[in-house]
């Protein structure tokens, strides 16, 4: 029985770890997404600052619930710029009238599902939030729903 527990725990650590595996990076990320309506942003011109990187989409009720705390963190925080990845397949003007309920503070950078970023790629669940250190390099991932105060945490506990 012992060994068997431990041959299912050795199959979860191996699975969580390859879940964490198209996040991780021995390199800074760089890649540029255009602005909702806007010019170009690279994740580059953001260093110095933490980065959060929140995939999302309007159909996602998780994804919603998260908007006004990531709006209050990127407000309160200097330090940290967060950045809606905008994983779906419509048209400008369908955000609009979605953004124009939930106002989020922060840019709304619109993700080619067909061609997501490299080196994430799509991301397997929505909502998910990856957090760029003030060099660049990714540090922590969320899958599913996370907090503000979640996110605080980790970035003060480095």
């Amino acid at each position: 029985m012992i060994k068997s527990l431990s041959v299912i725990l050795a199959c979860l650590m191996m699975a969580a770890t390859g879940l964490r595996a198209d996040y991780e990076s021995d390199e800074p990320i760089d890649f540029s997404l255009q602005r909702l309506h806007g010019e170009d942003l690279s994740v580059a011109e953001l260093r110095g600052s933490w980065v959060v990187l929140n995939y999302w989409a309007t159909w996602c009720a998780p994804c919603r619930k998260e908007i006004p705390d990531l709006s209050a963190l990127h407000t309160a925080r200097e330090d940290v710029v967060v950045l809606g990845l905008a994983f779906e397949d419509t048209e400008p003007e369908n955000f609009d009238a979605f953004l124009k309920e939930f106002q989020p503070s922060y840019a709304i950078l619109l993700v080619d599902v067909y061609a997501p970023p490299e080196p994430f790629g799509a991301p397997k669940v929505l909502p998910t939030t990856i957090i760029l250190d003030p060099e660049g390099y990714p540090v922590k991932t969320f899958l599913g729903p996370v907090t503000g105060e979640d996110i605080e945490s980790f970035i003060d506990a480095e």
